[in-house]
């Protein structure tokens, strides 16, 4: 009886561990008419709750000012990146994180709240687990966060032309766990 009640305190407890933000890798993908354009985001920290071995929550914070586009180069590619860290996108003087925060994970599907501008909104996105590292696509509406640059849902169409944005952000992410910090820490249940 006492092994049976051991084994079922140990089963409520979450480990918490830090993410290795060098290994870490945020990709996105904005598309326009004309084609996508496409670069990475730096995580700045993070932090992931395993349940036996599985994700049952998390938090990431991304570094909008360490962005970098990858398709174009040059002049072309420092006026690109200038204009998504413009009040017309980002805003990146003004809020210079973006964050993650994982509500709940049932299976591969994971529910989060994604903040942006000071804006949150729930994602929801599939998520596997290779080895210590987790993989997804994260797709999110631009214009719930206040980037209605070139949308075709503001803006008149046939006046933009070839410069319609999509308002879908594609975040591709591949997040790489480190030691666990501290697997003591008791399952809170609400």
């Amino acid at each position: 009886m006492k092994f049976l009640m051991t084994a079922l305190i140990a089963l409520s407890f979450n480990a918490i561990a830090n993410v290795d933000v060098a290994k870490s890798e945020f990709k996105w993908t904005g598309k326009k008419i004309a084609g996508p354009h496409y670069g990475k985001v730096a995580l700045q920290s993070g932090k992931v709750v395993e349940e036996n071995g599985m994700l049952k929550g998390g938090e990431f914070v991304i570094d909008l000012n360490k962005m970098t586009v990858e398709d174009i180069s040059g002049e072309w590619a420092d006026k690109l990146i200038g204009h998504l860290k413009s009040p017309d996108f980002l805003e990146v003087a003004k809020y210079p994180t973006a964050k993650l925060v994982v509500k709940s994970v049932k299976g591969d599907a994971v529910t989060a709240d994604l903040t942006v501008k000071d804006k949150t909104h729930p994602v929801n996105f599939s998520v596997k687990k290779d080895g210590a590292t987790y993989a997804g696509t994260l797709n999110f509406d631009r214009t719930k966060y206040g980037m209605q640059y070139n949308s075709k849902d503001f803006f008149d169409v046939k006046a933009l032309g070839d410069k319609v944005i999509d308002n879908e952000v594609v975040l591709d992410f591949k997040v790489v766990v480190a030691a666990a910090a501290d697997a003591t820490k008791p399952n809170k249940k609400k």
